[in-house]
């Protein structure tokens, strides 16, 4: 296919995903890194049960608050 086909498909909303070698793709910024934080039991009880409130698990709960407080940060 040409990139001119190919331009038009993307711009008329097409699926364009067969056309494209996704097993080396990445998003730059998004690697995963492991981190070690200690945090006090009472920190870690109520981190669980909040977690167990929402149905998510302790690092996805982490990960939102993260997210959410560095977001509010940058505006």
């Amino acid at each position: 296919m040409k990139a001119d086909e190919f331009d038009t498909k993307f711009d008329n909303g097409e699926d364009i995903t067969n056309f494209l070698d996704l097993s080396q793709a990445s998003h730059p910024g998004y690697e995963q890194a492991r981190i070690d934080v200690d945090v006090p039991i009472w920190m870690l009880d109520a981190l669980d049960q909040e977690a167990k409130r929402l149905g998510v698990t302790r690092q996805a709960i982490i990960k939102v608050w993260l997210a959410d407080r560095l977001a509010a940060l940058s505006h």
